[in-house]
């Protein structure tokens, strides 16, 4: 069978992103009720799959979403869909579910109507590991479940819209001085040779990049820090890092229009080559083949 350019999965179902369908009554269209995550692959290899899977796991069993498959049988729908795809490119994977089909309702249906399961691959290229992200800061007015990787992303999309006209590629949310995280990836900062981050908690995603740095730091030699750091601190750092799986471990040159970072370049060179081998040895390809 030839490889698709892109492909879409719902409960079983596959074809094309543009000509699959949801139910209206999928309890996503109403309430955004229902949680998410993603990966790249490449060569038909998911990165990190178990990284991944563990947070989708976590995020809906906090909402108590009664989504039936196991952590391996999920891997499987996701492995045959990926199978589906052209294997020379990179491709973005996204799966999410939801708390079922009902008539609309604040109230969760009965615990035997089951969870809905979404996939979709498409290509999208990585962010180049050298480039210099422009980042604007935005007050951070979101709930307080944002360790959850819930479907209910609208401060996200309004900060990255306001990023955008800004002429900038992300934003960077603080609650008061505190910062937290960026619209749809983790900041990090360094700081006389050390690599600094916000701890785990309630208000910020378990990022796998972020996880995965952190290792990769402390492999390299640079010492690591996690803990609550304010904007002041961000803007004096040697090196601001914004990471997701899809940037690795790219750094910022800018923030609300003013130079920051390009103090510790060869600490941040140090982490960004452990990030882009770790990457090319875990899915056997080079990373600048598809970067864009």
């Amino acid at each position: 069978m030839e490889a698709m350019e892109n492909v879409g999965y719902y409960n079983g179902k596959t074809g094309p992103i543009e000509e699959m369908m949801i139910p209206m009554n999928d309890r996503v269209v109403y309430f955004g009720d229902g949680v998410y995550d993603a990966t790249y692959t490449v060569n038909h290899i998911i990165f990190a799959p178990e990284d991944h899977i563990n947070r989708f796991f976590g995020s809906f069993a906090k909402l108590q979403i009664p989504f039936a498959m196991t952590k391996e049988e999920l891997l499987n729908e996701l492995q045959k869909t990926v199978d589906k795809v052209d294997p020379t490119k990179s491709m973005m994977l996204y799966w999410q579910t939801t708390r079922g089909t009902g008539m609309r309702n604040h109230l969760s249906p009965d615990k035997s109507v089951p969870a809905n399961l979404l996939i979709t691959v498409r290509p999208i290229p990585f962010s180049a590991i050298d480039r210099k992200f422009k980042l604007i800061t935005v007050e951070d007015t979101r709930f307080y479940h944002c360790d959850i990787k819930s479907l209910n992303l609208i401060p996200s999309v309004l900060a990255a819209q306001k990023a955008k006209e800004a002429g900038c590629t992300e934003a960077i949310f603080h609650r008061g001085d505190i910062v937290t995280e960026c619209a749809h990836s983790n900041v990090s900062i360094i700081k006389d040779g050390v690599f600094i981050t916000a701890p785990l908690s309630n208000l910020i995603l378990p990022g796998t990049a972020r996880k995965h740095l952190l290792t990769l730091a402390e492999k390299v030699g640079i010492p690591t820090a996690e803990r609550d750091y304010t904007v002041a601190e961000l803007m004096d750092a040697d090196e601001i890092i914004v990471s997701s799986t899809g940037t690795l471990c790219n750094a910022a040159s800018e923030i609300d229009g003013k130079k920051v970072g390009g103090r510790a370049s060869k600490v941040l060179k140090a982490l960004q080559d452990a990030a882009v081998a770790d990457f090319e040895d875990y899915m056997k390809v080079k990373f600048a083949d598809y970067a864009e």
